[in-house]
């Protein structure tokens, strides 16, 4: 494909709502923002293939897209069904979640204009989280099934009772990469009777298992690692002076984004979690899931190709 790069965020739109604001968010929504950040000045795009209520939050999402330029030509519009959101809480400094149930992303539809942005991706990521509703998880599995050219993440995201041993086992057969955190290898292993051991024992068993180019391993503010055929890699930790009222929400999906784009422009495994390290500490650094991303924090990358 020698089309301009597309990634793909696959699944849920939703409003965080925290006791003092509600901003955009949701796993998919903040992957193709992040993503487009990263691909429009070389002339790619993220897009969010998901569902949104007209509603007043549907609405507002629609005018926050058209402010920042990105693409709406895949948000479907549900007469019915509610925006979604996810009420969020921090407890000793880590968000938690509260996810609201049956809304409209949980309705995606799958017909020939879903199918041809499938056909032409470069990338997409997916979720548990996305799948929760049998209509949502047979539009998603369509979607994966017709992307068969593209770079696939599956993006565990346990939250809440949202997932299941076949949804995991499912993600982990049709991704390329899969991407959980420190708290989520034990009851993601157990779930799909991965071999008890050490958690690096363990994500070498589900990447040998399901023949994965890589299981990325987030471990928070020690930073990304990736364990491949070839051996474990480790990015360098980044940081950045945290702007008032920031929160970590949002750190893990442009950690996703910059690791999407990372290895689609060629870079080696070591590059690649550097950017993916370096974009996920300047979100955290920030009190929403989507800040616009300054060009001085990624100047140094020079995000092209071949570099």
């Amino acid at each position: 494909m020698n089309s301009p790069l597309t990634i793909v965020g696959l699944g849920e739109a939703v409003f965080d709502v925290f006791p003092d604001k509600e901003v955009l968010g949701g796993t998919s929504l903040n992957v193709a923002v992040q993503a487009h950040q990263l691909l429009e000045p070389m002339g790619g795009r993220g897009v969010l293939l998901s569902r949104i209520g007209s509603d007043a939050l549907g609405e507002r999402l629609q005018r926050e897209f058209r402010e920042r330029n990105l693409p709406l030509d895949h948000v479907q519009v549900d007469a019915e069904k509610s925006t979604g959101q996810v009420l969020v809480q921090f407890i000793d400094g880590a968000p938690r979640y509260e996810i609201v149930v049956d809304t409209a992303w949980d309705h995606l539809q799958f017909g020939e204009a879903e199918a041809e942005l499938a056909r032409t991706c470069h990338a997409v990521s997916f979720g548990s989280m996305s799948q929760r509703h049998p209509v949502a998880h047979a539009a998603s599995q369509k979607f994966l099934a017709e992307a068969k050219n593209a770079l696939k993440i599956f993006d565990v995201n346990l939250r809440m009772d949202l997932f299941t041993a076949e949804i995991l086992d499912e993600g982990c057969r049709v991704a390329s990469l899969v991407k959980l955190n420190d708290e989520e290898i034990d009851p993601v292993a157990d779930l799909l009777q991965l071999p008890a051991g050490e958690p690096r024992a363990r994500v070498e068993a589900m990447r040998a298992r399901y023949d994965l180019e890589g299981v990325i391993f987030t471990r928070g503010k020690a930073g990304t690692m990736a364990c491949t055929a070839d051996g474990w890699f480790e990015g360098e930790p980044a940081s950045f002076p945290a702007a008032e009222k920031a929160d970590s929400v949002g750190a893990g999906d442009a950690c996703t984004a910059a690791l999407l784009s990372g290895r689609l422009l060629g870079r080696d495994w070591p590059d690649t979690l550097d950017l993916a390290n370096r974009h996920a500490a300047y979100v955290a650094s920030q009190p929403s899931a989507t800040p616009v991303l300054p060009p001085e924090v990624w100047a140094s990358y020079r995000l092209q190709p071949g570099r």
